[in-house]
């Protein structure tokens, strides 16, 4: 049976056939403002993995803040995919049809991409807002005056295969010591600017998370993300991510513009 047409599933398969996504992303690209949407380090079978990655997860907020609008005449609906468009820097909309395809359980049928300068915007009431993902903006700002504790041996056994060439190859414990050091280079440098801090918003737990670089070949070049949380009183870090997987989670907040998130 055909899902209900205001039911919004977490999954934006689940809540729209969409044929040819990549040529879909594409698309929203090429209408964009210009932005770095590919990985540097990791293979992947799309062109642009980052902004599939923002779409989709920009969906499963958005499904959780009830944030699509309906048409007037309830045959589309759409969101706000929190981008701007080239030129005109309006906001732009992705755009749903009714499906009438019966043997596909989606209600909606991907349409297109539209402006708020453009005719489709008469076919709503009003437009959807963009998502929303923090309550406190002192989340997103590193706090220097907490304490950060690291359980490096935690990052280690989770995470090493994370790591690039030739520290994922390294014995648990001379990589520990390499670690050691550039955490404490870290702290040093979060203590003279905050703003090395990149927040994050972990989609599985819809929560604000930092990220801090984790320099191990050179003082000025990441090789991988600290993930920290706030525990109120203090920091805590006990995974890192590569800088790929740190550009994904990063960019539904916003485009980073610091120097070492950049993959």
């Amino acid at each position: 049976m055909k899902r209900d047409m205001y039911e919004l599933p977490e999954s934006l398969y689940e809540f729209a056939q969409i044929n040819n996504f990549h040529g879909v992303i594409e698309d929203l690209a090429s209408i964009a403002e210009d932005e770095e949407w590919n990985y540097h380090n990791t293979v992947s079978k799309s062109s642009l993995p980052i902004l599939e990655n923002y779409i989709r997860n920009t969906y499963i907020r958005l499904s959780r803040e009830k944030k699509v609008a309906y048409s007037i005449d309830s045959r589309f609906c759409c969101f706000d995919t929190g981008l701007l468009s080239k030129v005109q820097h309006e906001p732009i909309y992705m755009q749903f049809c009714e499906n009438t395809n019966p043997s596909i359980d989606c209600y909606w049928y991907f349409n297109r991409f539209f402006r708020r300068g453009e005719g489709e915007v008469r076919r709503y009431a009003e437009l959807p807002e963009m998502a929303f993902y923090w309550d406190d903006p002192a989340k997103l700002v590193f706090d220097p005056r907490k304490k950060l504790v690291v359980n490096v041996e935690h990052i280690i056994q989770d995470n090493k295969d994370r790591f690039p060439e030739p520290y994922s190859s390294m014995s648990d414990y001379n990589l520990q010591i390499i670690i050691d050091g550039s955490v404490k280079a870290a702290k040093e440098r979060l203590r003279r600017n905050y703003k090395i801090a990149v927040p994050q918003y972990f989609i599985t737990t819809g929560t604000i998370q930092l990220l801090i670089p984790l320099c191990l070949s050179a003082p000025d070049i990441a090789d991988l993300a600290i993930v920290v949380e706030d525990y109120g009183t203090i920091y805590r870090a006990s995974t890192c991510l590569t800088l790929d997987q740190a550009m994904n989670n990063a960019r539904l907040l916003a485009r980073p513009d610091r120097d070492w998130l950049n993959p």
